[in-house]
């Protein structure tokens, strides 16, 4: 077939070549990860800038105490995806993750898609929780009574333009990824420890000051809704059905698809599969047990937070540490500032290490540079392609408001997340015979139950983001076309022209 066939759609990757890769492939990744590392892997990402400003912004300006039923909302949605990956990571062990999946299940243009997706989640992903992580920073070393000279100050904690602390942290976390697998997991131990520390402190602070009057707004809307004003900074759901509003059970919704950003990260456990141990029963159980831990904290911490502070007293900067300000326990800011820098230090850390293993796979695909999925030999990790990504985000963070586009890492993940969960439906029926290590509970229902809950979410973003995302996908194809049809590993490879399953349905039979 000629090379770059316009039959590209129809190019599945054999799954036994996605085994192969982590049953001792020349170019696989070394093995590094045991099975209580997989959940600090999950737990290091998803707790993070969420559990100290996400959760008091909505609550503030949203929904209200109802912020803790659009946690809720948002854990539940997640962990039923967790089960979609759960299955399939335990069916494909593999750094591509939800890539892959998609490759092997429904073909190459849609695994690109799915792969490019990935590839602006993490990589903004990235970029925005570095920004985070300096301004918190900035607030830190200010309510210590740390004085920078005034050349630093200018340029340390800033929303916009160039940033010294961003670049800091992007440079330090980008070598430690670069220097291997088994240096990241030391770094990545100590600081996950630290920071369930400052969030346990919360909690029971917190806790000596909670009012349950606090809450009985719950769900009773404070705002009611109406035409639409801005429809590009409106929910698509809103302009749709011409109503926009905060607070009740719309703004409980509308705070549940920006909450998501809080919960991203537990499909990153499965970019992990190629480099853990007995991956097929670990990565399943690393990967649900991480989201069921940080779903808890957040709902406490939530809880906590809406019991201190009246919602409509609530800061919309700095909600969590202003409430204890007004609860009288000042100290408890300091410690919030430290646990928000620990905790955003290892996401971005988590983040790039995601990206590198995705990015890693598809460039192994011949989707991107072939060069990029070389292995250090020195550093046994993808050193090529963790450098590039690490000045990619380095970029990104200093030239581009990237804190105005935190809900393009929304909108891409549930993209993800709808593809994975089409996947299990798809894979029960066309390769019910591939041995899997976890298999979802009450399939099709669970994986259908996914992506309704997705979908719901995805129309509560804002008609801005959705026009972002088209832009990104549409440039996406093009580098495909351009690049990756014809560059591909599958590319001059005839389709079979069996159904996909259908070998192995029949030597079963016999």
């Amino acid at each position: 077939m000629p090379e770059g066939t316009s039959l590209s759609i129809l190019r599945r990757l054999p799954p036994t070549e996605v085994t192969n890769r982590w049953t001792g492939a020349r170019h696989g990744l070394p093995k590094a990860y045991g099975r209580t590392d997989l959940v600090v892997l999950g737990v290091g990402v998803m707790i993070g800038a969420g559990i100290f400003s996400v959760a008091g912004r909505q609550a503030a300006t949203m929904a209200g105490p109802g912020v803790i039923l659009s946690f809720m909302i948002a854990g539940i949605t997640s962990l039923l995806v967790a089960f979609c990956f759960a299955e399939l990571s335990s069916a494909m062990p593999t750094s591509g993750s939800a890539y892959t999946f998609t490759y092997v299940i429904f073909g190459e243009v849609w695994a690109w898609l799915v792969g490019w997706a990935l590839v602006m989640e993490l990589l903004l992903a990235t970029a925005v929780v570095a920004r985070a992580w300096s301004l918190y920073a900035a607030q830190m070393l200010a309510d210590l009574g740390v004085r920078l000279p005034d050349l630093l100050a200018k340029i340390t904690g800033q929303a916009e333009g160039f940033d010294l602390f961003a670049l800091f942290i992007l440079v330090v976390l980008t070598a430690v990824v670069a220097l291997g697998a088994r240096v990241g997991l030391r770094t990545l131990w100590i600081i996950v420890v630290a920071k369930l520390l400052a969030v346990g402190a919360v909690i029971v602070v917190g806790a000596a000051h909670f009012d349950q009057r606090n809450l009985s707004t719950i769900p009773v809307p404070a705002v009611p809704a109406g035409p639409a004003d801005d429809t590009l900074n409106s929910p698509l759901l809103g302009v749709l059905f011409g109503q926009t509003g905060a607070f009740g059970w719309f703004g409980i919704f509308a705070a549940s698809a920006v909450i998501a950003f809080a919960y991203i990260g537990f499909d990153i456990v499965a970019t992990a599969a190629e480099e853990a141990e007995d991956a097929p029963r670990s990565i399943p159980k690393g990967i649900i047990r991480s989201l069921v831990i940080t779903t808890i904290i957040y709902i406490a911490v939530a809880l906590v937070m809406v019991g201190m502070t009246p919602y409509d007293k609530m800061s919309s900067k700095a909600p969590l540490a202003n409430a204890f300000r007004q609860a009288e326990e000042g100290f408890m800011a300091h410690i919030i500032n430290i646990g928000a820098v620990l905790g955003l230090t290892t996401v971005v850390l988590v983040l790039l290490v995601g990206l590198t293993r995705v990015m890693f796979a598809m460039a192994r695909d011949g989707l991107f540079p072939r060069s990029l999925a070389r292995i250090n030999r020195s550093y046994h990790s993808p050193t090529r392609v963790t450098l590039l990504i690490g000045g990619v985000a380095i970029l990104l963070a200093e030239f581009v408001p990237v804190l105005t586009l935190e809900p393009l890492v929304v909108i891409g993940t549930l993209f993800v997340f709808i593809a994975v969960a089409a996947g299990v439906i798809r894979m029960r029926r066309t390769m019910p015979d591939l041995p899997r290590g976890f298999r979802v509970p009450l399939s099709p229902g669970v994986p259908i139950a996914s992506i309704l809950a997705c979908l719901w979410l995805l129309v509560n973003l804002q008609v801005i983001t959705w026009l972002y995302f088209a832009a990104w996908m549409a440039l996406g194809m093009l580098v495909y076309l351009l690049y990756g049809r014809r560059n591909s590993v599958l590319a001059g490879v005839r389709p079979a022209a069996a159904p996909l399953g259908a070998e192995t349905r029949g030597r079963h039979r016999r």
